[in-house]
């Protein structure tokens, strides 16, 4: 008996309990996070003007970098977690990066409403913001004209197929001197997307800021049909619009990466098509793309 007294009065005292925070608490937190967040975005900001001194010495034209927009952008998604929605986490960046871009070099976006004007613009705020001035346009031919006449301006034009306005536009594209096409929006492609229309982003810009994993080529044939768009569309995604003669055509290809134009060109031969003319015209990210499924599970942390 005494064994067990002496036990019980040795025990360790209980586990306190930790005491929940108030909400006063809670708020308190939110303010420390908020002022922490917009002195990180003050202190960025510090670093761009730095940027901007160094620049001015080493390069001219748009300040726009594809090849690390859409590494950024992956990054991001990659190590997202918790209950904040991932379409706000990629506004959020998209504003800040499309905001200091634009610190370093003003530049004004150019969109083609010819897919809709309310489409066009909420891709164009998305991923641009209210501060980069937004000029529209009908047509993608006017797009591509006011970029070639400006110094570092951007173009949206809409990628998808029968919605890319009167004509082949890129074949303005072809020049040396003409802008290219830089790159493909939204970088994260997903089915619920809140800017889902895809874009195809026309500009001049560095050699080492091109992303070159999707080769977008011009191409001219003639003896277009049935056959030559069923072969190609096993192979590359792919814009066609009558060119000159009844059975000619020009194409917007895009050569995937691991896939060389000399096969899409072969290909097209070998489906009846006599290749006229072709030219590169740009490149961009490969899409990245988001299941459904996976949204769902990165919005309640899983």
């Amino acid at each position: 008996m005494s064994r067990n007294r002496h036990c019980t009065q040795n025990a360790p005292p209980a586990m306190a309990k930790k005491a929940t925070p108030s909400l006063t608490d809670l708020r308190a937190e939110i303010d420390r996070i908020d002022a922490d967040m917009h002195r990180l975005l003050m202190q960025r900001g510090g670093i761009v003007d730095q940027l901007i001194a160094v620049k001015r010495t080493q390069e001219s034209g748009s300040a726009f970098r594809p090849a690390r927009e859409a590494e950024m952008m992956r990054r991001l998604v990659g190590r997202h977690r918790g209950i904040l929605p991932l379409d706000t986490v990629e506004s959020i960046w998209r504003v800040i990066i499309a905001t200091f871009t634009y610190v370093q070099a003003p530049f004004s976006v150019h969109a083609d409403l010819s897919a809709g004007d309310a489409l066009m613009r909420d891709s164009a705020r998305f991923h641009f913001g209210f501060t980069v001035p937004f000029v529209p346009h009908m047509g993608a031919a006017n797009v591509v004209a006011a970029v070639s006449e400006s110094k570092g301006d951007l173009g949206l034009v809409p990628a998808a197929p029968g919605v890319t306005g009167a004509g082949a536009w890129w074949n303005a594209l072809e020049f040396d001197s003409a802008p290219k096409i830089i790159a493909r929006l939204p970088f994260v492609d997903r089915a619920d997307h809140p800017a889902a229309l895809p874009v195809f982003v026309v500009s001049r810009a560095e050699p080492d800021a091109m992303v070159r994993e999707v080769e977008m080529w011009s191409v001219r044939v003639s003896g277009w049909g049935v056959a030559g768009a069923h072969a190609l569309s096993q192979l590359a995604e792919f814009v066609a619009v009558p060119d000159r003669a009844f059975d000619g055509a020009a194409l917007l290809v895009s050569v995937p990466q691991g896939r060389s134009f000399a096969t899409i060109a072969d290909m097209l031969v070998r489906a009846g098509a006599s290749l006229r003319a072709s030219a590169l015209v740009g490149s961009h990210a490969t899409r990245y793309t988001i299941e459904p499924a996976d949204v769902r599970s990165e919005r309640i942390g899983r």
